[in-house]
């Protein structure tokens, strides 16, 4: 029997499993991506976040609200060492940090399942931008949405009307990063 997939120590793959210090690590270009997480409740996706932010090579995660920040165990765990390479930033007012990204000239987009808002694939993201995440229960406050240049949502086709906040984080970044690179191929 072949092995097809062959064990790759992590170290071989990794800075953080080789303990690498951050100030160490190379430089590296970032993606004009800033994601707002507000009052999120589950630590582990917070971590799960993370992780596909640093695959991703977004620019910057602000951690909003009641929303898990390092040094949280739960976050560590599922972020498998995503904190050492990816930006980040605790803020005790999610509309205050909307508010410094506006001022920086950073548009937010809110993912919301909202009647009437343009589908995550047909929207036409601007860059830079910040993509807004809500609470896995309750969504996106109203005073945080009308900070929000645009809401957009991930259609649903089956019975429920929401997907893990992790999972459309991931869905609505790739999205994101696809459609630039589509504008920037026909430059």
């Amino acid at each position: 029997m072949i092995d097809r997939y062959p064990a790759i120590a992590p170290a071989a793959r990794e800075p953080h499993y080789q303990r690498v210090p951050r100030e160490r690590l190379p430089s590296m270009a970032r993606n004009p991506i800033h994601v707002v997480l507000d009052n999120l409740r589950s630590a582990f996706n917070v971590g799960s976040i993370f992780r596909t932010a640093d695959a991703g090579a977004v620019a910057h995660v602000h951690l909003c609200g009641m929303t898990s920040y390092p040094p949280n165990k739960k976050l560590e765990k599922t972020a498998l060492g995503a904190l050492d390479y990816v930006p980040w930033t605790h803020h005790s007012d999610t509309r205050a940090a909307l508010e410094r990204l506006r001022g920086e000239g950073v548009e937010s987009v809110a993912i919301e399942a909202i009647d009437g808002a343009p589908a995550h694939t047909a929207f036409d993201w601007p860059r830079p931008v910040a993509i807004v995440f809500g609470n896995e229960v309750t969504g996106i406050g109203a005073d945080v949405l009308g900070l929000c240049g645009a809401t957009v949502q991930i259609p649903m086709r089956g019975f429920k009307n929401t997907i893990n906040v992790a999972t459309a984080f991931g869905v609505v970044m790739y999205e994101v990063l696809r459609q630039w690179d589509a504008a920037d191929a026909k430059i």
